[in-house]
């Protein structure tokens, strides 16, 4: 990496020391590529992304390829993984039958992805809030039975397409739910990228006078108006110490046409490492893995630190490897 590669580390007062980076990528990020990425590419992506230093990659999901096509092959690429040890591959479920399929592959870890709002719930899930509730308690008492965790996803915390803003009374309710249920985690995500500093802060204080406190919680922003850094240092400065991140900018989400990238994981350790925030990630590695899999999506890689750092590598025009 060149100098100009090296962010001015500089302490700031209020901020955690470490910061667990919960990596999306291989799952959130290419749920919603059009063109169906070969398998062998998705197990390598895993691969290099662990070899920069990420020890949580969210893999897959085992929801019903109908659905979500692009991640049909879930029972293919979870056994590609086994030699990574030391790394978390947690793969999302939506119900018992896609986790009877992750303890058939020896899948250690999982995570349900819920709703704030009865909209994007109808949208996502086909079911209301409720009924969501209700088909996520059997699969995480089901799991617990077998002593995986579970990391709860609780979409549409901030703002809505359908309904707009989101009552913070609305998410503390789901975080409860899910929290009472069994989930060890949860993650508050900005599914559409409208959240604000302001807003952040607030849900968070909610969340820990109803007995949610920081230590519990991760944080996934998108940055549709590019906020996502600033509501993370926000989230930083209120404890929160796991943010989730998508490498290179990857991701969207299919219900919900205004959702675009998701905070990109170089942008992210970019900014911690200026902040002499440890993540045990190589910014180069990680930049180069991102690049690699942007040629082969045939599109420049949406981070500008990727793109910054490695310039013209990340072009689809690129043969570089």
């Amino acid at each position: 990496m060149t100098a100009q590669g090296l962010p001015t580390p500089v302490r700031a007062e209020g901020l955690p020391s470490h910061v667990e980076i919960y990596e999306v990528g291989p799952r959130d990020g290419l749920q919603n590529e059009s063109a169906t990425i070969p398998v062998e590419v998705k197990a390598e992506f895993i691969h290099r992304l662990t070899e920069s230093g990420l020890r949580t990659v969210e893999a897959t999901s085992f929801v019903h390829p109908k659905w979500v096509p692009q991640l049909a092959d879930s029972a293919e690429l979870y056994p590609r993984l086994t030699g990574l040890a030391g790394v978390r591959l947690p793969v999302l479920v939506p119900n018992l039958r896609g986790l009877d399929r992750a303890l058939e592959l020896g899948v250690r870890e999982i995570a349900v992805f819920a709703s704030a709002t009865e909209s994007f719930a109808r949208a996502n899930l086909n079911r209301t809030v409720d009924e969501s509730l209700a088909m996520f308690e059997p699969v995480v008492r089901r799991a617990a039975e077998h002593g995986l965790p579970v990391r709860g996803y609780v979409s549409m915390c901030f703002g809505d397409p359908w309904e707009g803003r989101v009552p913070v009374e609305r998410v503390v309710r789901m975080c409860r739910a899910l929290r009472d249920m069994g989930c060890g985690q949860l993650s508050l995500g900005d599914t559409t990228g409208v959240a604000t500093p302001g807003q952040v802060v607030a849900l968070l204080r909610a969340l820990d006078e109803a007995g949610l406190p920081p230590g519990g919680l991760a944080v996934h922003f998108h940055d549709t108006y590019g906020q996502a850094l600033a509501n993370t240092l926000a989230a930083l400065q209120s404890g929160i110490t796991t943010v989730d991140a998508s490498a290179g900018g990857l991701g969207g989400c299919p219900y919900a046409k205004s959702a675009t990238g998701n905070l990109a994981t170089e942008d992210l350790v970019w900014m911690l490492n200026g902040l002499s925030i440890s993540t045990g990630v190589s910014l180069d590695h990680l930049s180069a893995t991102s690049a690699w899999l942007a040629r082969r999506l045939g599109r420049p890689s949406p981070s500008r630190t990727v793109n910054a750092l490695t310039g013209a590598s990340s072009s689809p025009d690129s043969q570089k490897e």
